[in-house]
C-alpha cells in the first residue's frame, strides 16, 4: 500500500530554481515521467523527468551511475524510448526511484554539480508518447455527464439501470492515440439527418472534445486472476491529462446496437507527462455514494476505497480559436471541473476490469470518461455545453460555436493542490483541429 513519505514533505525545495517558483506545475514534490528528445534533432527519444521548467534526461543519468546499483538498474530501463519495461516493475520501484531522484534535486544534496548536465530545458524539447500502449479502455464513471447526455436523447429516463451498479467502459482504439502537440484532422464518415431516408458520407459536422483522466497500468496480472480493489494502487503507474476526441454526429448513426467506432477511433490527446500515483497521495479524498443509491457490489466496496479512493484533481478545458491566436486573445475557458466528483474511483475502475479475469499490461491505459460537473461551468464537452448544438456558446471574443471548427484548439489542463502539500500540475494536452485530409 503506497504511504505518504519524505518526498511529499511541502517544505522540501531543489537547487533547479525554477522548480520553487510559486504555481508551477513541476516542483520537487511532483517529478513526474515523459519520453522527450530535442526538438528538430535526430536524437533517439528517452525518458525524462520534469523538474521545474527543465528535464532531467534519465538516460543521461543512468551514464553517471551516480546511484546504488538498484537505482542504476532502474534508471537503465528509463534510458529507452518507451517506459514500459520500468512500469511494469510496479509501485515499490517507482516509488524507490522517485525517492532517489527527490534526494538528488534536493537544494542540499550537493548532487548540482553532477547531475546540472543532465537537464534539458522543456522549451527546447518534443515529446512522444510515453509508453507502447497496448490496450486502451474508455470508463463512462461521471454521473453528472451521463445524466446530462441522457436528458438529450432520454429526456424521462437519463439513465440506463447498469449505470449505478457497473463502471460502464468499452474497448477504444489504443493506435490512434497520440500526444499534446500532434494536430488532428476533421474526421469522414457516414450521417443521417433524423428526416432522411439514407446516411450521407461527409465529413463530421459536430465535433467535440471530452475532458478526461487518462490512467496509465504499470504491473499487470495475469490472465484469470483478478486485481481485488485495496490492491490497485500495486497496479496504478500514474495519471494524466486525456481529450478522447467524438465526432457526435457520426456517433449517433453508429452506435446502436454496439457503442462508438468510427466517431471516437480517429484521434485521442494525451498530455505528455505522466503524474505518478505516489505522487497524487496527498490529494486523496473521501469517496462517498449517496444513500438513496444503490451501495457498490462487495468486489467494489472496501473501507479504504470510502475514506481516500477519490482524488481532487482539478481539470479545465480551452478554446483557442483561430482568429484569438491571429488577434492576440487569450483562450476562452470552456469549463472547469473535478475528478473528485466521478460516481466510480480508479480503485473500482482496476477491479472491475479484472473480475472476469482480464489480464492488464503495462502500458494499458484506462480514460475516465468525460468529467463533468452539476453546474453549466463544470461542464466537460460542447454536446453539453451547446445542449446538443441547440444553443450556441458565444466566446469571449464574440466568436460562436454550436460544435468545433477547423482551427480551433483545445487545450485540456488539471492540477492538484491542497492545504499542507505543494501544488502539483499535470502540463497540458493541446491540439488543433485541421481540415478533412
Amino acid at each position: 500500500m503506497l504511504k505518504l513519505n519524505e518526498t511529499h514533505d511541502p517544505v522540501l525545495s531543489s537547487w533547479v530554481e525554477s522548480a520553487n517558483q510559486a504555481g508551477t506545475d513541476f516542483p520537487l514534490q511532483n517529478l513526474p515521467f515523459a519520453v522527450f528528445r530535442v526538438r528538430i534533432s535526430d536524437e533517439q527519444f528517452r525518458a525524462g523527468v520534469a523538474i521545474g521548467d527543465e528535464v532531467l534526461d534519465l538516460a543521461r543519468l543512468a551514464e553517471l551511475r551516480a546511484f546504488d546499483s538498484d537505482i542504476n538498474e532502474l534508471l537503465q530501463l528509463c534510458a529507452g524510448s518507451s517506459l514500459n519495461a520500468f512500469m511494469a516493475r510496479g509501485a515499490e520501484a517507482s516509488s524507490a526511484l522517485r525517492l532517489a531522484l527527490s534526494r538528488a534535486l534536493r537544494a542540499d544534496s550537493g548532487m548540482q554539480e553532477q547531475l546540472q548536465g543532465c537537464l534539458v530545458a522543456q522549451e527546447l524539447v518534443e515529446y512522444t508518447l510515453p509508453c507502447r500502449i497496448g490496450d486502451y479502455t474508455d470508463f463512462y464513471a461521471s454521473i453528472n455527464h451521463a445524466t446530462n447526455v441522457g436528458k438529450l436523447f432520454r429526456p424521462d429516463n437519463p439513465l440506463l439501470p447498469n449505470y449505478k451498479w457497473v463502471p460502464i467502459g468499452y474497448h477504444g482504439r489504443a493506435s490512434s492515440i497520440v500526444v499534446s502537440g500532434q494536430d488532428i484532422h476533421r474526421p469522414l464518415g457516414q450521417t443521417r439527418a433524423p428526416d432522411a431516408e439514407s446516411p450521407d458520407f461527409s465529413p463530421c459536422q459536430r465535433l467535440d472534445y471530452e475532458t478526461e483522466v487518462g490512467i496509465y497500468i504499470g504491473a499487470g496480472n495475469a490472465l484469470g486472476e483478478r486485481i481485488a480493489i485495496d490492491d490497485a494502487d500495486a497496479h496504478v503507474f500514474g495519471y494524466c491529462v486525456f481529450n478522447d476526441w467524438s465526432a457526435r454526429d457520426i456517433q449517433a448513426w453508429e452506435y446502436q446496437p454496439l457503442g462508438p467506432f468510427l466517431s471516437k477511433s480517429f484521434a485521442s490527446t494525451v498530455s505528455p507527462w505522466i503524474v505518478t500515483n505516489e505522487a497524487l497521495l496527498p490529494y486523496r479524498v473521501e469517496w462517498t455514494r449517496a444513500a438513496e443509491d444503490p451501495q457498490p457490489l462487495d468486489y467494489l466496496e472496501s473501507e479504504q476505497n470510502r475514506s481516500h479512493g477519490a482524488l481532487d484533481l482539478k481539470l479545465q478545458a480551452y478554446l483557442h480559436t483561430a482568429k484569438m491566436r491571429a488577434d492576440g486573445d487569450p483562450p476562452h475557458l470552456l469549463g472547469e471541473s473535478n475528478f473528485a466528483q466521478s460516481y466510480w474511483t480508479t480503485a473500482q475502475m482496476v477491479a472491475h476490469h479484472t473480475v472476469n479475469g482480464c489480464n492488464l499490461q503495462p502500458g494499458d491505459f484506462f480514460g475516465s470518461g468525460t468529467q463533468s460537473g452539476s453546474s453549466a461551468d463544470e461542464l466537460g464537452s460542447m454536446l453539453e455545453i451547446t445542449q446538443g448544438g441547440k444553443q450556441e456558446l458565444e466566446l469571449t471574443n464574440g466568436e460562436r460555436r454550436e460544435f468545433l471548427q477547423d482551427g480551433d484548439c483545445i487545450i485540456l489542463s488539471a492540477y492538484c493542490e491542497t492545504p499542507g502539500a505543494a501544488r502539483i500540475g499535470f502540463g497540458s494536452a493541446s491540439a488543433t483541429i485541421l481540415p478533412v485530409k
